[in-house]
């Protein structure tokens, strides 16, 4: 196929395929997080051990649980805790999670925008980030990987829907 069918072939599909499609544009991350599919939190105790909270993660296959006391945020811990800080170093059953968690990590409210959270997210290069209420009880966990998501969610369709590998032309060089 040459190059003029193969333009012609996608002008066919991205004609056919006309129908509106979501933006993505600086507006969109305006929106306050709470307009994100994100997930509720699960608390441990500061005095549970690292493995209780370990089995926890797994068993819901999370990578982060926040830590409360009273119903209040104290902490968060997370997959790079496990192992940053306890693996071949400490017993996971002997150490409890007010060791080697986050302490008073930074928290967002449910207003705060999109760009605002995924900007303090890169700068302090965290991948999970507690949204809490006024009072600091945890209300949801926002994840690098829920960005992405939303991100994607406003990809426009042809963006999202292009071929597998990019179609380049490979230039063949004389006396090379």
């Amino acid at each position: 196929m040459n190059d003029e069918n193969l333009q012609e072939e996608f002008s066919m599909m991205y004609e056919e395929n006309s129908k509106p499609t979501r933006s993505l544009d600086s507006s969109t991350f305006q929106m306050p997080i709470k307009n994100l599919r994100i997930r509720k939190p699960i608390a441990v105790s500061p005095t549970q051990t690292v493995a209780e909270a370990v089995k926890i993660m797994q068993e819901k296959r999370l990578g982060c649980v926040v830590v409360t006391e009273k119903e209040k945020l104290v902490g968060i811990f997370t997959e790079r805790d496990v192992l940053m800080k306890i693996i071949g170093k400490k017993d996971p059953a002997s150490v409890k999670v007010q060791e080697v968690m986050t302490s008073k990590p930074e928290s967002f409210q449910p207003d705060d925008s999109i760009a605002f959270i995924l900007n303090a997210m890169h700068v302090g290069g965290y991948r999970h980030v507690p949204i809490v209420d006024e009072q600091g009880k945890p209300l949801a966990v926002a994840s690098v990987k829920d960005i992405v998501g939303f991100i994607l969610d406003h990809f426009a369709e042809d963006v999202l829907n292009l071929p597998p590998e990019p179609m380049r032309k490979t230039e063949q060089r004389e006396g090379a």
